[in-house]
């Protein structure tokens, strides 16, 4: 048997390398009010711990050139779903570069180059650690080993939290005396979380129909307004909605802390606004839902509310003992429209828009058959197409 020559074992390819990305760079500690003047090419400095899927959403639809944390954007308590988002959508993610990155000039022209150093005229400000769709997933699922300590400790805070909001279910809230009519009416309650767009615009069949109030909650206004819809009310403590939501002529009501300190009430009345305040321990989009109801309204329809403990814990809360007391006490008028765009989707399939055709066709064949005016136009179109035909001929010939 002969033997073969021994050939060096090539080596596997190398990875590719990142090229260097530049823009000016954003700051905010606050993702959701950086996403507010961010532009595509732009540099977004964030410091964001464990980054949740609506804020990634939000930063995808800016595209910025790359997103740079201060923060760890996965830190293993739970699995949040941002930076999946991020880096399926194509965007480079640099992790836990660490704050001095927010030395940095709002403005400035940075470089992050392929080793995940931040540079400024070329000294290094911070560095970090690009994740891969590969990382992404390992602390995803190492994460998911620490969910049911992280639901153990949400229900036992949940618990703990529900003898102090009880009278959000016990006693009847104080309703402001509100200008938009919600008695005997459907109220769209809108909040700005997953899937809201998607979920909005398979409802506009219900919303066109039954002509619902429509409650805007903080961002939630923005939401109506960027769909065509306009809000009759913005609910909310008036830290995430913009001044084009606010003047754009709903009612107005602050959520304010159940000893009546109202933080937004100044940032409205700033606008020359005058609003209405509704204090109460819940969450915005509970006290919307609870102004609906104690309005006696005839149904509330949730849209990109929250229910689950993986967004609440993405909003930085650590139970739910005011939206569990709530959905207890709306329940009889509530229909949570969450994720309706994936139960029900509009449009016309295929095989109807062919039995539409079939359909019609076989219709104009048998007036065809049985109208004799109908007979007779097209004997005489069939005689004027063969006089044309006879002409164009004799010229040829």
């Amino acid at each position: 048997m002969r033997l073969r020559p021994l050939r060096p074992r090539a080596d596997p390819p190398a990875a590719p390398q990142r090229a260097g990305l530049s823009g000016p760079a954003r700051l905010d500690k606050r993702t959701k009010n950086l996403v507010k003047r961010l532009k595509a090419g732009d540099v977004a400095v964030i410091d964001h711990l464990d980054i949740d899927r609506v804020a990634a959403e939000t930063l995808v639809e800016r595209a910025p050139v790359v997103v740079v944390n201060a923060a760890q954007s996965i830190s293993g308590r739970y699995p949040n779903a941002g930076p999946a988002v991020l880096v399926e959508a194509g965007i480079p993610l640099l992790d836990a570069v660490g704050p001095a990155v927010f030395e940095l000039a709002e403005g400035a022209q940075v470089e992050v180059d392929p080793d995940g150093v931040v540079r400024l005229d070329g000294v290094e400000v911070a560095s970090g650690e690009w994740l891969q769709p590969e990382d992404v997933r390992k602390r995803m699922d190492a994460a998911k080993d620490n969910l049911a300590t992280a639901l153990e400790d949400f229900t036992l805070n949940t618990l703990s939290y529900v003898r102090r909001d009880r009278d959000l279910l016990l006693e009847g809230l104080e309703v402001p005396t509100l200008r938009t009519r919600l008695r005997d009416r459907h109220v769209l309650v809108v909040v700005r979380g997953h899937d809201y767009k998607k979920d909005l615009s398979t409802l506009r069949g219900y919303i066109q129909e039954f002509r619902p109030a429509l409650i805007g909650v903080d961002g939630g206004a923005d939401a109506l307004l960027e769909v065509g819809l306009k809000p009759d009310l913005i609910l909310g403590d008036m830290d995430s909605v913009t001044n084009e939501a606010l003047t754009s002529g709903a009612e107005i009501v602050v959520h304010a802390y159940p000893d009546g300190r109202a933080p937004g009430k100044e940032r409205v009345e700033a606008l020359g606004l005058e609003p209405l305040i509704l204090p109460g321990a819940g969450t915005s989009e509970d006290m919307a839902m609870l102004l609906a109801y104690e309005s006696d309204c005839d149904l509330i329809v949730a849209v990109g509310s929250h229910a689950s403990m993986v967004e609440f814990l993405d909003k930085g809360r650590p139970g739910m003992a005011s939206t569990f007391l709530t959905r207890l006490k709306v329940g009889p008028k509530l229909v949570d429209a969450k994720g309706v765009n994936r139960l029900y989707r509009q449009g016309v399939r295929r095989t109807d828009l062919l039995f539409l055709v079939v359909a019609a066709l076989a219709a104009m064949l048998v007036i065809s058959l049985v109208s004799e005016p109908v007979r007779l136009v097209w004997s005489d179109l069939f005689e004027l197409l063969q006089v044309f035909f006879n002409q164009v001929r004799s010229l040829f010939v």
